[in-house]
This record gives C-alpha cells, sequence and structure tokens, in this order.
C-alpha cells in the first residue's frame, strides 16, 4: 500500500494554538478526528500518527520545531518511511490569499513562508504538494510576523468550519493522485 504523509504545519504549544500561523496544524487535527486517527507518537521532531484515509495509509505530521524549522522533521519523516517529496502534503497558512480561500499547489517557491523555505532547504527540492490556506494580508501597518502569530477572532474560526470540508475533499484528492 503506498504512503503519504500530511505535514499540518504550526508552532507547538498552547500560546499558538489559535494563531493564524497555524492554520495547518487546526486542519490536521480536524482531518484526525474525522479519520479517528490518533497523533499519540513523538518522533522526527514531531507529534505524529499514521493510519488510513480514504484506503491510503496515512502519517499525519505535527512537526514540534517551530516554522521556521519546519524542514528539519518533514525530512525525517520522509527518510524514515522512504519517501520522496512526491508522497508529501503540506498544509500551511497564505498571506497572498484572501481570508478563507484556499488553493493546491505542486511545486514552486516559497513567497517569504518560513515554514515552507525550510523544507525546499532540507529536502533540496520544491517538489511536493502544497495545501495554501488563505488568512489574508494585515489591513493596518501590523508587521506579517504580528500578524500571523495573532488570534483568529470568532467569526474567522467560524468561517474556517464551512471551508474545512472542501479543504478535505482536496486532501483526499491528492492522496489519490488526483489533485
Amino acid at each position: 500500500m503506498e504512503m503519504k504523509i500530511v505535514a499540518c504545519l504550526g508552532n507547538p504549544g498552547r500560546k499558538y494554538a489559535q494563531n493564524r500561523h497555524n492554520v495547518g496544524a487546526r486542519v490536521g487535527k480536524l482531518l484526525a478526528k474525522a479519520y479517528a486517527l490518533s497523533i499519540n507518537r513523538k518522533g522526527f521532531s514531531s507529534q505524529w500518527g499514521k493510519g488510513i484515509i480514504e484506503n491510503i495509509e496515512t502519517v499525519l505530521l505535527f512537526p514540534q520545531t517551530y516554522m521556521n524549522n519546519s524542514g528539519r522533521a518533514v525530512q525525517s519523516a520522509l527518510t524514515h518511511f522512504h519517501l520522496d517529496s512526491e508522497h508529501l502534503i503540506v498544509i500551511h497558512d497564505e498571506i497572498e490569499l484572501p481570508f478563507g480561500d484556499f488553493r493546491v499547489k505542486f511545486s514552486g517557491g516559497h513567497k517569504g513562508h518560513n515554514g515552507l523555505r525550510s523544507i525546499i532547504q532540507h529536502l533540496n527540492t520544491a517538489d511536493f504538494y502544497r495545501i495554501r490556506i488563505g488568512i489574508g494580508r494585515p489591513l493596518s501597518d501590523t508587521p506579517v510576523a504580528d500578524y500571523v502569530l495573532s488570534n483568529f477572532s470568532k467569526v474567522e474560526v467560524n468561517c474556517l468550519s464551512t471551508i474545512y470540508p472542501e479543504i478535505e475533499k482536496k486532501i483526499i484528492s491528492i492522496l489519490h493522485g488526483l489533485s
């Protein structure tokens, strides 16, 4: 059975759990819940779990390295499972997309996203799938770093819950090689 790794990017700890930067981890937790996958293992500088999602053996990986060092965790997991980057899906926040929008992308640059930059550097390739979840840009003079580390509002959290089913469908499509 073919295996895929879904890396759910975010910063570790309760302090960051509700941050915009953690939307990848947030979606990963919803995916784990939907498919009854326990995220109860530690390794690869991550918390992770393995199970079957729509007939595909899947590792849900939650790097605990902080966003800027996500590549170390992702590379370690890919090496352990003897997988190449084309078996990787990275779920992450994207300031270049309006809040509530999301896109699938294969390969490409990091657009200043430090988690993607780290993954590309560690893997020495940009050839992996990304689920880019729009968080929009700050509306004021707020520095981008402060904005991505700010919490979602209750209205935004409700909006995210309405797009989750569509994000899940895209993840399933990529798992099956359809994108």
